[in-house]
């Protein structure tokens, strides 16, 4: 069986964290990874290329990190915790003409500063823009981090993303399922769930209360119903507006949720008939293709 990360095992990762003096940060939503077969079924889901520029969130020690260096172009990791800046230039030695690192919140990360940090590795031939997010994610931030790279990077066409197994049901949820809802109808404006397997507690360290799944994203954007072209940002926007209303009461039908966020009444029975959409219906019912159907009803404001 081959081998994709020398860090993927108890003894290794103990040995790191006490040579450095470290120790497990809950808040921060650190669990290390130590199974070294599930490092490989990450990187069979996110089929790496030699011209991707990996963007990840929460590197840790570089379980994963030293697992993706040798099938990338490059890989530009974020991360939080000061004190394992050290750690990864260590881990990352061998690799480290292709491994740039951004100490910060991924939150506020932007794409050109990903793209600048791997400018400086000097790489020729290699675009700089983040092609695909992969992350052993930081659970906290975990559902945020994959919206935002979708709306914010345009030039990343996949996420593949170890979440809370409830957060991959929110992901991948369909209209009528109990974990669907405003954040589903979003993320499905810009992409669609393409794979995904279960990860339990044992293959961590510390072992997490919850249990996690890897689903990977590919991206998809929703069409405009009229000209059949990609939704545009501002597009995107303003149905993200209507679907905020929308779900903003689940147990009202959409009209009166959505009434009772500021839309007027008159311009949403108008929207509901242009669509043959039902006013009595509630938000979990309609599919992000309704959601789109009915913002371009509705008259921006």
């Amino acid at each position: 069986m081959p081998s994709y990360s020398w860090l993927a095992n108890p003894r290794e990762t103990k040995q790191v964290l006490e040579r450095f003096g470290l120790y497990t940060k809950h808040h921060l939503g650190q669990n290390f990874l130590i199974n070294d077969a599930i490092i490989g079924k990450i990187l069979n889901l996110a089929e790496l290329e030699g011209t991707d520029v990996v963007y990840e969130v929460g590197p840790g020690i570089g379980t994963l990190t030293v697992a993706m260096l040798p099938h990338a172009g490059a890989v530009v990791s974020v991360e939080a915790d000061r004190g394992l800046e050290a750690v990864l230039a260590e881990t990352c030695a061998r690799d480290s003409d292709r491994f740039a690192l951004v100490m910060g919140d991924a939150l506020r990360v932007t794409s050109a500063q990903l793209s600048e940090a791997v400018e400086h590795l000097g790489i020729e031939g290699l675009e700089p823009a983040p092609t695909k997010l992969v992350s052993n994610l930081p659970y906290q931030v975990a559902a945020t981090v994959v919206l935002k790279t979708f709306e914010e990077m345009a030039s990343v066409s996949r996420a593949t993303v170890m979440v809370q197994a409830e957060v991959a049901d929110r992901m991948a949820a369909v209209p009528g399922n109990k974990d669907y809802g405003a954040y589903t109808a979003k993320l499905a404006l810009y992409a669609r769930p393409t794979g995904r397997f279960e990860v339990g507690p044992g293959n961590f360290m510390p072992p997490p209360h919850v249990d996690s799944a890897v689903i990977r994203l590919d991206r998809a954007p929703m069409a405009d119903p009229v000209s059949g072209e990609a939704l545009t940002a501002e597009q995107i926007a303003w149905c993200c507006q209507v679907i905020d209303a929308a779900f903003a009461q689940r147990r009202k039908t959409i009209r009166n949720s959505m009434s009772a966020k500021g839309f007027d009444k008159a311009l949403l029975d108008q929207a509901f008939s242009a669509t043959d959409i039902d006013p009595r219906t509630r938000a979990e019912t309609l599919s992000p293709q309704d959601f789109v159907r009915l913002a371009a009803a509705l008259p921006q404001e």
